[in-house]
């Protein structure tokens, strides 16, 4: 029996109202202190906010004259500032609080299951599920699949695959991976932003790969994801994919910083097992756009770049300066470098003083005029 999927939205800047049927709220899709994120990004991230790109560009370019060794954006990356624990209260937090309900939570570091792993030690989380985003490579661009609630026994064993394939892909191993993930009843498979052309091959081209790689493993996929750090139309575009294949589609926040997650789902379900079963089986889905999931794109750019830089003195030694927690990796070698060994902890004072001027930014009355600014 063909079961029909279904996905309905709810915008709680309009609606706030809550169903007695939904029993918890789902945090799907966020990033902890174990998510490795590529600076090759940062000149496309910061393009939002012009006067940040040039800076940090300007100073990467001043490190690699001062080291005499070229910093390349390609083996340089910053790590989230929250650890597990705090990204999960983080997400837990704003459901209690805006929907009165429990909250299901799930972590997923890039090609990494620690963050579930480690919270499961402690009593309070013992029902935190094992997860991850793993990047499949595929043709000439890649895409990323959130594996949520992977069985905890064979976790390590699993994840040691994943990474196997990401390093060397071949077609034929990427089917049975997705297929053995698939025998699992209580895995949930969400290919994540689906339209975002990551790579920078074209939007046209990506959209051909990925017809291409559904027409080919679809099947094996159970959701696609609207992502609260992609807009609107790429969103709306997304649940008309999952309409016309017949997908349905779920909340990812993608959250980086301290931003609570922008688009969560509302479930019926008690456990995060019975969400699964509620998503792949029944293939229900209940989406809400959160209020942070107005403010202009750039502001929320600008806030999370603010959330990178800023100091955690609650911390520990070592993740508590941006720039102990943005590092370099040698090729060949496996221990990174951090920044704050190459800039001497806080950095050059112009960068001091460039991250000052983005705090200043927080203050309300200024927010407010910049949000004027951007609100395009």
């Amino acid at each position: 029996m063909t079961v029909t999927a279904s996905t309905t939205v709810q915008l709680f800047w309009k609606d706030s109202g809550i169903s007695k049927d939904f029993r918890t709220g789902v945090s799907l899709h966020s990033h902890t202190m174990y998510s490795e994120e590529s600076l090759e990004m940062i000149p496309r991230y910061t393009a939002a906010v012009p006067f940040l790109g040039r800076i940090l560009r300007n100073e990467i370019e001043d490190l690699s004259r001062r080291n005499g060794f070229e910093v390349n954006f390609a083996h340089a990356f910053w790590t989230p500032p929250l650890a597990p624990r705090q990204a999960y209260r983080l997400e837990e937090k704003q459901i209690q609080r805006q929907f009165r309900l429990p909250g299901l939570v799930s972590l997923t570091d890039h090609d990494d299951i620690r963050a579930g792993t480690l919270l499961r030690v402690l009593d309070r989380f013992r029902d935190a599920p094992v997860s991850t985003e793993w990047t499949i490579p595929f043709e000439a661009t890649f895409f990323h699949l959130g594996i949520h609630n992977m069985p905890v026994q064979e976790a390590s064993a699993l994840m040691q695959e994943l990474r196997a394939f990401t390093a060397a892909p071949q077609r034929s191993f990427l089917t049975a991976l997705l297929e053995k993930l698939n025998y699992y009843p209580d895995v949930l498979l969400v290919l994540n932003h689906p339209l975002w052309d990551e790579k920078g091959i074209g939007a046209a081209n990506h959209a051909d790969i990925l017809e291409r790689f559904l027409s080919c493993h679809g099947s094996t996929v159970h959701a696609l994801e609207v992502n609260g750090l992609r807009g609107w139309h790429e969103n709306q575009q997304v649940l008309q994919l999952g309409r016309r294949i017949g997908l349905p589609v779920v909340a990812g926040g993608d959250r980086h910083g301290r931003e609570p997650n922008a688009i969560l789902n509302l479930s019926k379900a008690s456990t995060f097992p019975e969400f699964v079963e509620e998503v792949r089986n029944r293939r229900l889905s209940h989406l809400v756009f959160m209020p942070q999931y107005r403010e202009p794109f750039k502001i929320r750019v600008l806030q999370t770049m603010i959330d990178i830089v800023r100091e955690y003195p609650e911390n520990p030694k070592g993740r508590r300066l941006w720039s102990e927690r943005v590092s370099y990796r040698e090729p060949g070698s496996p221990a990174p470098i951090p920044f704050a060994s190459l800039w001497n902890g806080r950095g050059p004072k112009v960068l001091q003083h460039s991250i000052a001027l983005m705090q200043a930014l927080e203050q309300p009355w200024i927010r407010s005029a910049i949000r004027l600014a951007f609100n395009n």
